[in-house]
């Protein structure tokens, strides 16, 4: 246990904004925690300075980019860049997904080690599942996480019914993977990559899907590129074999669903939920549906001028999400 001279130093420290002093106290603690038998906290507490000490680093590198990493030209009318702080922790995956993004966000974190030993990071993902279970959200984790701008393709933009006018814009947004390391989101990638098997397929679009797995294939960047479709069942075969992971987003388990209302509703009183209501109630709805019945339970909460969300307001609020999407479909 930390004694009371580094329990001091480390509230002294993190009140002047030292962050140096304060990781020293940190790792301090950790090697009398080892000497003392306690191996496990220690690496644990090693592990959590390394990782805030690679946050801090990133988003220091973030800061002095975020002016200069505007779009412009054609390109501009390509992409649209934001700069997420979004956390790991902000998500709720089941742990196959949070094993599965852990270990990207590690091996890019790891990358320069990875590389001396002739290895690259994870860095083309595909992430598949219905509308509003969690992909978007994802990719802005990733560039959260490692502290890099999102770049988000506008497929609308890009396909023109000149092939080669499409390919060429193509072309614009892999040269800037290489000028610029971020995370390059390409969702519903499916208008790109279409089967090119299906029935209904014309030349035009197998050309262009041609030229989309070419220049995957010869993407040798530094960026993290994230496609992501509702329709995995549209995706031609060859597309599957670009990416290094390729994630399942699922609707919501009973864990997550608590997870997802915890979150969205972390400034509220909730300790007097019934969750085995709740939870019964959030069945077969996506993630993105419970966090919009939570806040809409939250409002009527807040107007009514009640302390507390009462189950019986966020039961309402998700037999009301699925009422519309039984009637219209899930949010996409």
């Amino acid at each position: 246990m930390a004694t009371n001279d580094q329990l001091k130093a480390l509230v002294v420290s993190h009140a002047d904004g030292d962050d140096s002093q304060f990781y020293s106290v940190a790792m301090q603690v950790a090697a009398k925690a080892a000497r003392s038998g306690q191996s496990k906290f220690a690496q644990e507490l090693r592990d959590l300075v390394d990782d805030l000490r690679q946050r801090g680093v990133t988003s220091t590198r973030v800061a002095s980019v975020v002016a200069v990493t505007q779009p412009r030209g054609e390109l501009g009318s390509l992409l649209t860049v934001s700069y997420p702080d979004a956390r790991l922790s902000d998500l709720a995956l089941s742990d196959s997904l949070g094993d599965q993004l852990r270990q990207v966000l590690l091996e890019q974190r790891q990358r320069d080690e990875l590389a001396r030993h002739g290895l690259r990071p994870a860095r083309r993902l595909l992430l598949i599942g219905s509308p509003g279970t969690g992909k978007t959200s994802t990719a802005r984790v990733i560039a959260g996480e490692l502290g890099l701008p999102l770049f988000a393709i506008r497929l609308d933009s890009i396909i023109t019914k000149f092939m080669g006018e499409t390919a060429a814009k193509l072309r614009l947004v892999f040269d800037a993977l290489v000028e610029t390391r971020g995370v390059y989101l390409f969702d519903e990638v499916d208008a790109l990559a279409g089967d090119r098997a299906a029935p209904n397929d014309v030349g035009e679009i197998r050309r262009v899907l041609n030229s989309f797995l070419q220049f995957l294939e010869e993407d040798d960047s530094d960026s993290v590129v994230v496609a992501a479709t509702n329709h995995p069942r549209l995706l031609d075969n060859a597309l599957f074999r670009r990416f290094d992971t390729v994630m399942d987003f699922a609707l919501p388990d009973d864990k997550s669903i608590r997870t997802v209302i915890e979150n969205r509703l972390a400034s509220f009183y909730i300790s007097n939920l019934s969750w085995k209501r709740v939870i019964s109630a959030a069945q077969g709805l996506s993630h993105a549906e419970i966090a919009t019945a939570a806040e809409n339970a939250a409002k009527r909460t807040v107007l009514a001028e009640r302390a507390r969300i009462r189950t019986d307001d966020l039961v309402s609020a998700l037999a009301e999400r699925a009422r519309v999407d039984a009637q219209h479909g899930p949010n996409a």
